[in-house]
């Protein structure tokens, strides 16, 4: 219950459309109670003596009630749709700004499938709780409570039928709902699965024609699909039950009631209008507990969907920015300090342990190593997407624990390892780098990523549509935009993560030598290719998460056996294929040619 009382915190906005739908649920109920018993005086006063006056007074009245009782629901449904979406959308927009503060480590709690289920579907659950379940969870107790105390008031006797078949009623729905619970928590974590099995095979589905495997992953979504289907198949075959369970206690009321009711008309002690009015009051009270019951079940439902997006929303951000934070960075020198970095606080084993290195402003410096060094890790602690386990990190002299996050953020430019391109043009694309450039801006930065090369070919240019994740362009050229839209946000230190993999020698090249104009800024770069890094003012080494080695090319070329036999491997590598190391270096004066 803690968590729906979160949740429904959010529907605060909303408070005037609650109370006003609220209010007219209470109208509509007290009007349809008050039918029965106008019907009362038609059965014993106007129908036996065909008193067509009393009939039409009587029936007038019924009407009417009928009749505000039909204006209060419909005014009801207003007020009830508006107060449920905007409760909908209100908890989507929480749980989308929740996460738009999280920190990579709190998203690795997460999966992406999850976490779609349940700013989707897990709200609607919430949503429909609200715009179903509010009415019956009004409406029946106010019938309950008037239904026993008209019940009472017309035969007290016979009114104790109730006394004997509610608490049954009561009984058996309350152990249905105990068995239905545990069972919407799975059903949800099935749709969660059918979800990241979808996300996945669209994603890539590319490749899944490519090797053929289209039959495969029509049988694992069958899997998972079956999951979902034993699952709800499951859960509903418990919670329909209350249907069956509410007809036998209602209809075994109204045999005991008609009996009894029966032997007291023979005995005078009640007349058939009362009998016909305690009858309704009877299917009145027993609709009540049967709407109660449906309430608890969607109750059930929303208490998993509740305690699941309450685990989006309470989620404590592992990186904030502190009370007083650094402003500004006044340049791009890092230092690292003993600093050690696990992704998991109960792992055995550092990815980063004990790293120490100093980066001047403006230096270039090139990272390399085997698979699973800790290349990725080792920058991604520069604009503090992760917090050291151990040690310090310092940006511009400061720790970067100091700095305001988005101030921080925006002055270290990271191309990621993997790329991300969004739907739109390559203009949208680009202005994410800085919103105000202008097109003289965006040519530029274009031009020294070598994304003009085959902009300048497209006919909208700048205005050409990507499609969704960059479809409409290769990888190279993905890689080049996203090193253009980092540019644009001229930073004081730049990062290429692996960010030219699929991008040829001779253009990699003139990358590299447009970035030399950069002279203010640091750059870090990550890279497999030793060619990528020969030129920088010092070469890291990394190995099994320490720095093994740093010097400049010809340094490590004549010391270092790990650089030496990378080296050798890869220039054997490209001599077979017709490369040089020469052709290399003449491709660093921008003057190299594509072979």
């Amino acid at each position: 219950m803690r968590d729906l009382k979160k949740i429904f915190s959010y529907a605060k906005p909303y408070r005037k459309d609650f109370l006003m739908a609220v209010i007219l649920i209470c109208i509509e109920t007290v009007f349809e109670m008050i039918i029965p018993l106008l019907m009362t005086d038609i059965v014993d006063v106007g129908v036996p003596s065909r008193d067509i006056g009393v009939l039409m007074f009587q029936g007038g009245k019924m009407a009417i009630c009928a009749a505000l009782s039909l204006i209060s629901g419909l005014l009801y449904a207003r007020f009830a749709a508006a107060a449920a979406y905007g409760f909908g959308a209100e908890l989507r927009m929480a749980q989308y700004e929740k996460l738009q503060d999280y920190a990579f480590s709190n998203l690795d709690h997460f999966s992406a499938p999850s976490l779609v289920t349940r700013m989707t579907t897990d709200v609607t659950v919430m949503q429909n709780a609200v715009s179903g379940g509010l009415r019956p969870l009004v409406r029946s107790p106010i019938m309950l409570g008037l239904g026993i105390a008209m019940a009472f008031m017309l035969n007290a006797k016979l009114a104790f039928v109730f006394v004997f078949t509610a608490p049954v009623l009561g009984l058996i729905l309350a152990l249905i709902v105990h068995k239905v619970s545990p069972l919407y928590n799975r059903q949800q974590t099935a749709v969660d699965h059918v979800n990241g099995h979808v996300q996945e095979t669209f994603t890539a589905i590319r490749a899944v024609k490519a090797f053929v495997r289209g039959d495969y992953e029509t049988e694992q979504f069958e899997e998972v699909n079956n999951e979902l289907a034993e699952a709800s198949r499951n859960t509903f075959r418990h919670a329909v039950l209350n249907l069956p369970a509410f007809q036998a206690v209602m209809y075994t009321a109204v045999v005991l009631l008609m009996w009894n009711g029966g032997n007291y008309i023979l005995q005078g002690s009640m007349s058939v209008g009362e009998l016909t009015a305690f009858l309704s009051y009877v299917l009145q009270v027993m609709n009540s507990l049967m709407l109660i019951s449906n309430v608890f079940l969607m109750l059930t439902r929303s208490l998993a969907s509740a305690k699941r997006i309450s685990e989006i929303l309470e989620e404590p951000v592992d990186l904030k920015s502190p009370a007083d934070p650094v402003l500004s960075v006044p340049h791009g020198g890092i230092r690292f300090e003993n600093v050690s970095f696990k992704y998991d606080k109960g792992a055995r084993k550092d990815a980063l342990s004990h790293v120490n290195l100093n980066i001047r402003p403006g230096e270039t410096v090139g990272i390399i190593g085997g698979t699973g060094s800790a290349k990725s890790t080792l920058v991604q602690l520069i604009p503090r997407l992760y917090d050291a386990t151990e040690g310090n990190v310092f940006v511009g002299g400061h720790n970067v624990r100091e700095y305001d996050l988005a101030v921080l953020r925006d002055a270290v430019g990271i191309v990621l390892q993997k790329n991300v391109l969004f739907s739109g043009t390559v203009r949208e694309n680009l202005l994410w780098g800085n919103s105000g450039a202008d097109d003289e801006a965006l040519w530029d930065a274009c031009r020294k990523a070598c994304a003009d090369e085959f902009l300048g070919q497209m006919p909208k240019g700048l205005d050409t549509d990507l499609g969704q994740g960059g479809v409409n362009v290769s990888g190279g050229q993905k890689q080049r935009l996203c090193i253009a839209r980092t540019l644009l946000k001229k930073p004081k230190v730049l990062i290429f993560d692996d960010s030219t993999s699929a991008v040829d020698t001779a253009t990699e090249s003139k990358i590299r030598h447009a970035l030399k104009s950069l002279t203010d800024v640091t750059k870090i770069i990550i890279a497999q290719r030793v060619t990528s890094v020969m030129n920088a003012d010092r070469i890291i080494i990394l190995e099994d998460g320490r720095i093994h080695a740093s010097g400049t090319h010809r340094e490590l070329l004549s010391s270092d056996s790990i650089y030496q036999e990378i080296y050798e491997s890869q220039m054997k590598a490209q001599k077979s294929s017709g490369f040089t190391e020469k052709s290399e270096v003449k491709g660093e004066d921008g003057h190299g040619k594509n072979i």
